[in-house]
């Protein structure tokens, strides 16, 4: 059809699968614990008149709760519906010169789609033999930089040295640090933002704060790049995040104690679960997530994905190059990860 040559065609992103009824769902990097009491009567107190009304449009008492905890000013952080949503409006507002953007190959899958969708020219620079990012192929010439750290779906945290590398050789570039999984390893970029102004850090409540079903997710930047971001947010949709999940942010991010209750909860099962996995034969790099990107130098990891979801226990699995025998399994609770492990042995002792 003629009409087909106006319309914007891309492949879109995959999420993990959301099954339905009972099974033990390990493959979306979920938080195995609920969230904080103090969500859930903040979720509560929503009344009807508020749910009547369009939401506060600036988001003031999640930014304000956000930019206290983090001690920094309200106007260097910007809200949305996950970090997905905040990642999307950044790609938009920070990368629309000719120069191509720079992420890894290995990374968020969401990345060159958001690239694609923009019409951003972008260029995936390989990691290393061992997954780990190499500081010096960022120092080219480009339109920006993202980099998920730690990455996803390796799990592998680069150090602050390396990111302060990539800041400096790029003053006239956006460099975006995603990072949705800081809060289970490594030392976040937010100790840059004074020395670089280039620098965008992106989070998300929905891993360590366990809100991945309201979306709250958020950025931190000098008041510049947040206004821009917030300029182009305004002309998108005024109204992005809803009441009910404008009062629960504020009541994770303010339930410091039940935050690092689960966080330590989860970090201490996947201590545990790399012990137990590589007894069982599989080998992986340090994780510093809430999952473990694992291989299994006998059984194809193909193998393993689909006899593991007969017995309804679900893990990722990537049919992509270089990571086509790998699972990334998140941490669940010790009761999950405990019939993953008696799963696993099956599988393995009937080969």
């Amino acid at each position: 059809m003629s009409y087909e040559m106006n319309i914007r065609k891309v492949v879109p992103y995959t999420p993990g699968e959301q099954p339905a009824g009972k099974v033990i769902k390990l493959n979306t990097n979920e938080c195995p614990y609920p969230p904080s009491p103090r969500v859930m009567e903040a979720i509560r107190a929503t009344g009807e008149e508020e749910l009547r009304k369009y939401p506060d449009p600036d988001c003031k008492a999640l930014i304000s709760a956000i930019a206290s905890y983090y001690r920094l000013s309200e106007d260097q952080v910007f809200v949305g519906v996950g970090s997905d949503d905040v990642l999307s409006m950044c790609f938009l507002t920070y990368f629309a010169g000719d120069k191509p953007i720079l992420f890894p190959d290995i990374t968020y899958s969401f990345y060159d789609v958001w690239a694609e969708v923009y019409r951003i020219p972008y260029k995936r620079i390989p990691l290393k033999e061992d997954f780990s990012v190499d500081a010096e192929d960022y120092r080219v010439e480009n339109g920006g930089i993202v980099l998920a750290n730690p990455n996803a779906p390796t799990g592998i945290f680069t150090g602050l040295e390396d990111i302060e590398r990539i800041l400096s050789a790029s003053p006239d570039s956006v460099v975006i640090v995603d990072e949705a999984y800081i809060d289970f390893g490594g030392e976040s970029a937010l100790t840059l933002l004074p020395r670089y102004e280039n620098l965008v850090v992106t989070r998300t409540m929905s891993k360590s704060r366990a809100l991945a079903g309201l979306r709250v997710g958020y950025a931190f930047g000098s008041p510049k790049l947040i206004k821009y971001l917030s300029d182009v947010r305004f002309s998108v949709n005024s109204y992005t995040m809803n009441s009910p999940a404008l009062r629960a942010g504020v009541a994770a991010i303010e339930d410091h104690d039940y935050f690092c209750e689960i966080r330590d909860k989860v970090v201490a099962t996947r201590d545990r679960a790399e012990r137990e996995l590589r007894e069982l034969g599989f080998s992986f790099q340090k994780s510093s997530t809430n999952f473990i990107f694992a291989e299994h130098k006998e059984c194809p990891a193909e193998e393993i994905f689909q006899k593991l979801k007969e017995k309804n226990i679900y893990v990722r699995y990537f049919r992509k190059p270089r990571i086509d025998n790998y699972l990334r399994i998140s941490i669940g609770t010790e009761e999950e990860m405990d019939r993953l492990f008696e799963a696993l042995r099956e599988i393995l002792s009937d080969r």
